[in-house]
């Protein structure tokens, strides 16, 4: 007998991306800057004046979207786009732009979600107030969400703040978080991590307070450790990561507040979090609908490696080692979709909150002959393999799982603001350091995502 695995007609397939990585048009409409408009070229990097330019060519792409039979698009509204100097006017011809945005995904039936924050601080309050460090700028932050919340929830049902949240736990906190000035100590790491947690639950509970039918999710970058070998320091480590990278960050969006070994950690390290007892009281209060992550690659780590006296949140700094029973992609990471199932099922079994993964793909190296289809047939495999480890959690695990989105599937700047990096079932075409023409064109992978998301996942 042949098992029936046929998803519910509401499961949402889609592309997620970031403004400054798609959008482009950085000093047009009364865009104020951000940190990432200011970071120059390198040999091997862009810079983020252009990306692939969806601020004049949306339609296109929505197009391509609709024509891969997607049903939803997640974005980012840049915070400098619609509030230049981030705490002072808001700009209305940049919320104008999200608004014809928003509207074209909804007149196409591809339902919105929006994110508030992915990494791209106003310049003005990087400079004058060290981004999140300070507490100004979540007053700022907040109140540019609460703006954009009143303004869009009438078309928007599904939000996430921070995007990639525990990243803000580990050393990429002072690259994303508009810190331009300190010693990067963990004091300063846990401090701006409490900031965007503080404002992050702000945001979930002005929701819940005043719309009843629009949902908001937390999101991390899901972190899939194994430990090296079965030894108890290996696995003891790998439980260390999972708790403080996974776990603390979804106990604080569900109202559980921080995890007691992280509390405490910092306690015996005399590590200051800036914590407050409106804080606590406002963290009590945190609600999620559903909890949203990314997930591309697992990671192996070895307690040898691990100097002595690390903070757990940065043992993957030294500790991590390769991979020995997956292949790994381009850039060495691993290809591993048993460990996608493996976080939807740990986190639905513990939370018993629906899920949702809204990143999941392959960066690769691709070049395009001007004639011929790219043939990636490694992204179709991936892609494939996913989601069949995603049904596997579904109808063999019992998970509820909202969707499947992944990640920039028209090509676009990798976080790095490398292009070479591609994930998408579309090339744009276009290098680091020329533009080109900018064209769309659909790889094979395309094609497949079509027919997939046609059956709703039914055949892979």
């Amino acid at each position: 007998m042949t098992e029936k695995r046929n998803l519910p007609k509401s499961f949402f397939w889609g592309n997620s991306v970031s403004s400054m990585q798609t959008e482009g048009a950085w000093n047009e409409d009364g865009k104020g800057l951000s940190v990432y408009d200011v970071r120059p070229a390198t040999e091997n990097t862009t810079d983020w004046h252009v990306a692939i330019d969806e601020y004049h060519r949306y339609d296109e792409d929505l197009d391509l979207m609709k024509d891969m039979n997607m049903n939803m698009y997640r974005i980012q509204i840049s915070w400098s786009r619609v509030c230049p100097d981030g705490d002072g006017e808001f700009n209305e011809k940049g919320i104008e732009f999200y608004d014809r945005l928003v509207n074209a995904m909804l007149k196409r039936g591809i339902e919105p979600m929006i994110c508030l924050y992915h990494f791209d601080m106003p310049l003005n309050l990087a400079k004058k107030y060290n981004g999140f460090m300070s507490r100004h700028v979540v007053d700022a932050f907040v109140r540019f969400g609460k703006k954009m919340i009143d303004h869009f929830s009438d078309r928007v049902k599904y939000w996430i703040v921070f995007n990639e949240h525990n990243l803000y736990f580990q050393d990429e906190v002072f690259n994303i978080s508009g810190y331009e000035n300190g010693d990067k100590t963990l004091d300063d790491m846990y401090t701006i991590f409490h900031h965007t947690m503080v404002s992050h639950i702000r945001l979930a509970n002005y929701i819940h307070e005043n719309y009843d039918d629009v949902k908001i999710g937390g999101m991390l970058a899901y972190q899939q450790i194994y430990p090296e070998t079965s030894k108890p320091e290996d696995i003891w480590a790998a439980k260390q990561v999972q708790e403080f990278l996974n776990f603390n960050i979804y106990d604080a969006d569900t109202g559980k507040g921080y995890s007691p070994e992280v509390l405490k950690y910092a306690e015996n390290h005399n590590i200051k979090m800036d914590i407050t007892d409106e804080d606590r009281e406002i963290m009590k209060k945190a609600k999620a609908d559903f909890l949203a992550f990314s997930y591309y690659s697992s990671w192996v780590l070895s307690s040898d490696k691990i100097p002595e006296g690390e903070a757990p949140n940065r043992y993957l700094n030294e500790g991590g080692v390769d991979a020995k029973y997956v292949k790994t992609n381009d850039w060495g990471w691993a290809v591993d979709p048993l460990g996608f199932r493996n976080a939807i099922t740990t986190m639905y079994n513990h939370y018993r909150i629906p899920v949702f993964p809204i990143e999941n793909g392959i960066g690769l190296k691709e070049t395009w002959d001007g004639e011929h289809m790219i043939e990636d047939d490694e992204r179709i495999a991936y892609h494939r393999d996913h989601i069949k480890a995603m049904k596997d959690s579904i109808f063999l695990d019992g998970a509820e799982v909202l969707g499947y989105l992944g990640w920039g599937l028209i090509d676009i700047p990798s976080s790095h603001a490398d292009i070479e990096k591609r994930y998408g079932a579309v090339f744009v075409n276009r290098t680091n350091h020329d533009l080109k023409d900018l064209k769309r064109v659909p790889k094979k992978s395309f094609y497949w995502f079509q027919k997939v998301l046609k059956d709703n996942g039914d055949e892979l």
